[in-house]
């Protein structure tokens, strides 16, 4: 049973009818992998009500509706005095009442008058609007003729959605997935049907109510994902404290850090100096390091890694530096590359772009230990990358990666020291929770000479005072990141989408680059580095939230980041770390929009107060909910499905106590590990 419903979870959404390559390619964007078992952990934000009527007169304004309508007449879609007219399918309801349903959309006239033919009766269900005395109904999501009213729920549900993936597109795929599981639940224990049973009821709640955080289901599959997390943790940590993983302690070979100081043109701060201590304390012990260095925006992570590296250079082993991302590796090596030159130290890069000959000489080196530091993304624990002695792991933004990726690079090693870098603050209420696997040290010092980021809050009715400010400031030679929450436009029209925004900024700079997510990799890079290079023309980058982590351009002073309001903090923090790297005077602009809540502005007042990465955690921690974000990711912290850090925390302490029971070794727990471990997860 186990093997066939893993294969099931394991299916590629490519397959299921009615999604094919292309979809599914949309969905990965969107959830974060493109299995069956992605789909099933992307939980539903809420239901959304449709309410059955006669008489549109009769419904609120805003109110979904479904209505009987009978097509009068169709007006195609024009220009009238300048601007473009819809097309306008006038109807009427069985109280007489005129409805007009518009499409503003006029490729597929042909296909929705053929849905609305004149003089028939048709179900049609959207949202209610009202100009004036007009009912209106924009672009329904439902047109049934009148037998196939069960075809239309009584209540949908929502999803988290992205460009090009509709409402109706997930529920066409839960009904296929949560229809074909019974099968493979056949023989299955109650635990594995329990858990099943809850997502179902995620997936097809009865009420708004059931998708609470505390509601039956969502609280179950809470503390499964903080079970299977916490097991992960015990394990690790029995493993560490084994006597069979004790190692032989390293001898010093080589003098390397006298000169690792003498080339830094810059002094540490105390808190550095303070990390180091402690990592260099862990790497003289029998019992390897597993150590987490938390560090706000910029204070200085990547240098305290460098040193670790150097250090273990000294005794003779290699450092591999683990990226997310190929943009973030090739950061880092640039960084890190004429530091080492001058050391002495051989640094390299390897990620899955090295092909051919090129790579065949990087995997000899390795493999013949010149090599003393490597750089590079995923690549780095592929089949045919050896070491020669593998002595550190350092995992760069270590929430990206799963358990089995981390113990694959670790397993090139003989027991090799591990630290892992956390470019968000974790509140400290949750540290222990979180990492409890591992030893902490925080870096709460930014480096001498770094000014403050100056934030502010404006309306977005200001964005023309606000664009015809940053001239004189361009002119000047700073450089701006204008980052947007949405890739293009879309349902939401509330939001500017980036590749609107690039066009408007294009009317007034010569030079405006863009950048998202749904672009092809090797040209989102070079735009970025485009945009990075000094001596660009380029002095505005448009981007969705692909910049969050990791592009480090000092010349950029100012950020704008639109819509605001839909970001958490600690992705707004994030963002605002993109500038301040250098020794300028840098600015943050947080531009919110008409419908901003009381919960939104207090977010932005945090922003604007402080920039204490960690009482902004704080914060987040304690103002932010299920659903509140755009997306699902939270920079620096664990990535849960169902866990909401303020509504679980008890839970944290059951399932934290039942792996440090025993559990681990229960056959169900470690399902429940490999069902969760997404690599962006299970932290351990």
């Amino acid at each position: 049973m186990k093997k066939d419903l893993f294969d099931f979870l394991n299916t590629d959404l490519q397959f299921v009818k009615g999604v094919g390559p292309v979809l599914a390619a949309r969905l990965n964007d969107v959830i974060g992998g493109r299995r069956v078992l992605d789909f099933m952990l992307h939980r539903p934000s809420g239901v959304r009500p449709r309410t059955v009527t006669d008489c549109a007169s009769a419904a609120t304004p805003g109110q979904t509706i479904t209505i009987e309508l009978q097509v009068k007449s169709v007006r195609t879609a024009r220009s009238f005095r300048g601007r473009r007219v819809p097309t306008q399918i006038v109807c009427a309801d069985r109280a007489g009442d005129v409805v007009t349903i518009q499409f503003f959309n006029s490729n597929f006239l042909e296909y929705w008058l053929k849905k609305l033919p004149v003089g028939a009766w048709r179900i049609v269900s959207g949202k209610l609007e009202r100009s004036g005395t007009r009912n209106i109904i924009n672009h329904p999501e439902f047109i049934e003729e009148l037998e196939n009213i069960s075809r239309i729920p009584s209540m949908q549900v929502i999803y988290p959605a992205g460009e090009g993936v509709t409402q109706k597109t997930f529920a066409n795929i839960r009904d296929q997935v949560f229809a074909a599981l019974p099968d493979r639940l056949a023989g299955a224990d109650e635990n594995t049907r329990e858990f099943f049973d809850a997502l179902h009821d995620i997936h097809f709640p009865d009420s708004a109510d059931a998708l609470l955080p505390n509601a039956a289901a969502p609280a179950k599959l809470a503390y499964y994902e903080l079970l299977a997390h916490q097991s992960a943790i015990a394990i690790s940590r029995r493993a560490r404290l084994d006597v069979r993983n004790r190692r032989a302690v390293r001898a010093k070979k080589y003098d390397l850090m006298d000169r690792f100081y003498a080339s830094l043109s810059f002094e540490l701060t105390g808190a550095q100096r303070r990390t180091l201590d402690e990592i260099f304390a862990d790497m003289s012990r029998d019992i390897p390091m597993m150590r987490l260095v938390q560090g706000d925006v910029g204070s200085g992570k990547t240098i305290v890694a460098l040193a670790a590296a150097v250090h273990m250079a000294e005794r003779a082993g290699q450092t591999a530096l683990l990226a997310p991302t190929d943009t973030l590796a090739q950061q880092h090596y640039a960084k890190l590359k004429p530091m080492c030159d001058k050391i002495g130290i051989v640094c390299d890069v390897l990620t899955g772009r090295d092909k051919g000959a090129a790579r065949r000489e990087k995997l000899i080196s390795l493999r013949s230990g010149r090599t003393r530091i490597v750089v590079g993304t995923h690549a780095l624990f592929s089949d045919d990358v050896e070491y020669k002695d593998l002595g550190l792991v350092v995992i760069d933004e270590q929430h990206r990666f799963g358990v089995a990726q981390r113990e694959a690079l670790r397993a090139k090693g003989a027991h090799p020291d591990m630290l892992a870098l956390s470019a968000t603050p974790i509140p400290r209420t949750l540290s222990m929770t979180m990492y409890g696997d591992m030893d902490v040290s925080v870096i709460n010092e930014k480096p001498a000479g770094r000014l403050p980021i100056r934030t502010s809050k404006i309306p977005m009715s200001r964005i023309d005072e606000l664009t015809a400010h940053l001239a004189p400031q361009i002119a000047a030679g700073a450089k701006v990141f204008w980052v947007c929450p949405l890739v293009e436009d879309g349902e939401d029209t509330t939001m500017t989408a980036a590749s609107a925004r690039h066009e408007y900024l294009e009317k007034y700079f010569p030079s405006v680059g863009l950048v998202h997510g749904q672009m092809d990799k090797k040209r989102r890079d070079a735009v970025m580095a485009e945009f990075a290079d000094d001596n660009s023309a380029m002095k505005i980058l448009v981007a969705t939230t692909v910049i969050e982590v990791g592009i480090d351009v000092p010349r950029a002073t100012i950020i704008v980041i639109e819509n605001a309001e839909r970001f958490g903090l600690a992705a707004l923090h994030q963002l605002r770390g993109r500038v301040g790297r250098g020794n300028l005077q840098s600015y943050c602009i947080l531009l919110f929009g008409r419908a901003v809540g009381d919960d939104g502005l207090r977010r932005l007042d945090v922003l604007c107060e402080t920039d204490d990465g960690f009482a902004i955690a704080e914060q987040d921690l304690m103002m932010r909910g299920v659903g509140e974000l755009i997306g699902t990711r939270q920079s620096g912290w664990i990535q849960y499905h169902f866990v909401d850090y303020r509504m679980h925390r008890d839970l944290f302490r059951l399932a934290s106590r039942a792996a440090m029971d025993g559990t681990t070794d229960d056959g169900w727990t470690r399902d429940l590990m490999y069902i969760f471990d997404r690599g962006d997860t299970i932290s351990a």
